[in-house]
Formats: C-alpha cells, structure tokens, sequence
C-alpha cells in the first residue's frame, strides 16, 4: 500500500524510466503527467510549454516554467493576446525563458487563436478533448521496451487542425507530448504507480 511517507520518499515505487534523471522530472511525472486536464487555463499553459520545448529537452522547460509564469502574465490566454511587438521584445531579454523570436511570436499568435476557439466551441477544452470517443482519455498499455510512440495518427489530426487555424510550433509530436502531459493519452507504464491511480 503507498503511504505518505512513500510518495514523499520514492521508496517501493515503480514508475516510468524516463522520469529517474532529476527530481524535477520525478515530481512532474507523479503529479501531473497523464492525469485530465480540462480548465483552459492550464491547457494553455501546456500549450505555451509543449511549443516552448521544440528541439529542446522537456527538464529544460519545467526548469524555466517558474519563469514563464511570470513572463506570460500567469498563463492568462486574455492577457498573452493583448501583448504587442514591445512585449516580444521584452521577452527576447528575459532570461527566466527560451529566448527565441519564433518561439515567442507562436506563442502571442497562438494565444489570439486560442480565444478564437474558446469563441466557436465554448471552451478550448470542449474543442480540444472533443477529439476522443466520449471525450475520455485514451489509455495504452506500454511496457519498458515497448514505450509509446512519438506521434499518433490522432495527434497528426489534432496537429493538422490546429495549423490550419494558425497555430505554430505544434506538430504532431508536440501534440503528442501536449496529449500526454494533459492525461488525454494514458501512457504511465503497466507497473508504474501514477498509472494505478489514473487508470
């Protein structure tokens, strides 16, 4: 049984391999990875930090979350919209971010079509999860060796979709990333202890 005590120390309990290198990861994993997702604010948030993490390690990214956070006015998609090229270029000198142009830019524009979605489908999280059967999660059975994939036609869709609206810095393998992060793919290996609890 996983006590307190347990969950604080780690101690008996199995979890996903690509967790293990840094505490940062162990905690993400145990409290957030894989678990629903439906407020749009957080959605957003995930959005900013899955478009973030392009060709960059995700432990990057959760390192500088902090810094995000306060760079992107607390992840409010109302407020990122309103920011102007001034605010871009204050954020291309804030060191608590990836300080990439394109980067940035994606993510005022995607802010902007986020509220357009918000607008047509009554929340970005009716749009978004309205992609799986009965809007719940799809849970996938992986092993250590046989992991998940990077990408699903699922996520080719839901990527596809998004771009054509104008989205940027959201490919099938970000998507796919944004899905996992936000519990709409359950992908905690069999034997892992989260998976016991989302499942």
């Amino acid at each position: 049984m996983i006590n307190e005590k347990n969950m604080e120390s780690g101690a008996d309990l199995i979890r996903c391999s690509w967790c293990l290198g840094a505490p940062e990861y162990i905690r993400y994993h145990d409290e957030e990875w894989g678990r629903p997702v439906y407020d749009d604010r957080k959605l957003f948030e995930f959005l900013v930090l899955e478009s973030a993490q392009a060709g960059l390690s995700w432990l990057t990214i959760l390192r500088k979350r902090e810094g995000y956070r306060k760079a992107f006015a607390g992840f409010e998609p109302v407020k990122v919209a309103r920011f102007t090229e001034k605010d871009a270029e204050r954020l291309l000198q804030d060191p608590g971010i990836i300080r990439n142009r394109q980067k940035i830019v994606a993510a005022i524009g995607n802010a902007r079509i986020f509220l357009d979605i918000q607008k047509e489908f009554g929340s970005f999280s009716d749009f978004i999860w309205g992609y799986l059967p009965d809007r719940k999660p799809i849970v996938n059975s992986w092993n250590e060796q046989g992991g998940p994939p990077a990408r699903t036609e699922l996520s080719d869709r839901i990527s596809a979709d998004l771009k054509k609206r104008g989205f940027k810095f959201f490919g099938s393998t970000i998507c796919y990333a944004h899905m996992q992060a936000t519990g709409m793919v359950n992908d905690h290996r069999e034997d892992c202890w989260v998976r016991k609890l989302t499942a």
